[in-house]
């Protein structure tokens, strides 16, 4: 009796989520990767070139809190794949992790290519075809720039940045991608101070940066252009006493106590207040503004940069999505995992964990379909 054929599966995207969708599918049926690029190759920046693998948190709901877009859609997604399932996962394919005192992990190696290269070597009963993939035809044949591919399931893992059109023609709604965890551009002049950081803010010629305006840039990824920012760098400081403390001292040498004296320059000079000028000379109301400056020190932000994890702020609407299985409630047979779907989080892990676990429960709902 002839052997019975294996289902075919083509996962579309070669990314974090599509490899280790294929991964958890490999043993039990026919899987084909297609993609134009490399296999892993959005994984080398990752990081910062060490490959962020995920955050130690391990409550699934405290997880799903750090991603603006898909949080509850994520509760179930993370009981099935979390944390621990993440390292387990990469304990068995040979990578060992540690936590630093942030609470990120990161490979022993800190090398997002050692990952790749052991990732890689564990998709050792997977196929790979480097084509771009232009549309998918009814009855499931996926065509691209080379030819066409019959399949019988289809996993979409293409991330954030592309393939929106052909999954428009399936049917499914996309919500418009936005630059999120990136720069932001100022209407506010900031050249003097490029380079300056305070409080996870990084001044730059552009405008600003750093980890607190990645966060923010995230938050505010659907917001119109232009809108204002307020940030407090000095606190509640008692300026008054210090200023009576230090009669001959500077104003600008005074506030350097606090911030970077570039900072307070560049305050002093747009209050028109002499940075050489003496604390006992400082009345009432020049100390109000200058604590004012400094408290609200507002910003006018008038577009992006990408100079972050370049991830996006949209996607395939998750309504459209099953978070148990991540099959297509729309057209049967078709799953999505990864970034393609409107999930994204903060820095730190959060948007690689997010494709690990999408990848895990697609895999899972496609061995539960086909009953393996």
């Amino acid at each position: 009796m002839a052997q019975e054929s294996k289902s075919k599966i083509a996962v579309i995207g070669g990314g974090p989520a599509g490899c280790i969708c294929a991964y958890f599918l490999q043993n039990n049926f026919d899987v084909t990767i297609f993609d134009k690029n490399e296999l892993l190759k959005t994984l080398l920046p990752t990081g910062g070139g060490r490959c962020n693998i995920c955050y130690a948190e391990f409550d699934f709901k405290e997880l799903a809190s750090n991603y603006p877009r898909g949080e509850k859609f994520l509760y179930s997604v993370f009981l099935k794949f979390g944390t621990a399932e993440t390292l387990e996962f990469f304990e068995n394919i040979g990578i060992k992790t540690y936590v630093q005192d942030d609470m990120r992990v990161f490979p022993v190696s800190n090398s997002s290519a050692k990952v790749r290269e052991k990732f890689f070597k564990a998709l050792n009963n997977v196929k790979f075809i480097r084509e771009e993939v232009l549309r998918i035809n009814d009855g499931f044949s996926v065509v691209t720039n080379m030819g066409a591919y019959k399949a019988d399931y289809i996993v979409i893992s293409t991330g954030g940045h592309s393939s929106y059109d052909f999954i428009k023609k399936l049917g499914h709604t996309i919500i418009e991608p936005r630059p999120a965890l990136t720069g932001l551009k100022t209407l506010e002049d900031f050249s003097a101070l490029s380079g300056v950081s305070l409080n996870g803010i990084l001044f730059t010629h552009k405008g600003i940066s750093g980890p607190e305006i990645y966060r923010i840039s995230s938050l505010k990824a659907r917001d119109k252009f232009p809108y204002k920012l307020t940030f407090d760098f000095i606190g509640s400081i008692d300026l008054q006493s210090e200023l009576n403390a230090n009669p001959h001292k500077s104003i600008r040498n005074l506030l350097g106590n606090h911030v970077p004296k570039s900072l307070a320059d560049f305050s002093l000079n747009f209050l028109n207040i002499n940075p050489d000028k003496q604390c006992h000379l400082i009345d009432g109301k020049t100390r109000d503004r200058i604590l004012y400056k400094l408290q609200k020190f507002e910003v006018t932000v008038t577009g992006t940069v990408p100079d972050g994890e370049v991830v996006t702020a949209g996607g395939v609407d998750l309504k459209e999505i099953n978070p148990k299985t991540m099959e297509s409630k729309l057209v049967p047979n078709i799953y999505f995992c990864g970034e393609v779907m409107d999930i994204d989080g903060f820095c730190g892990g959060f948007n690689l964990q997010n494709c690990w676990s999408t990848g895990f429960v697609a895999s899972q709902g496609l061995n539960l379909t086909l009953g393996s």
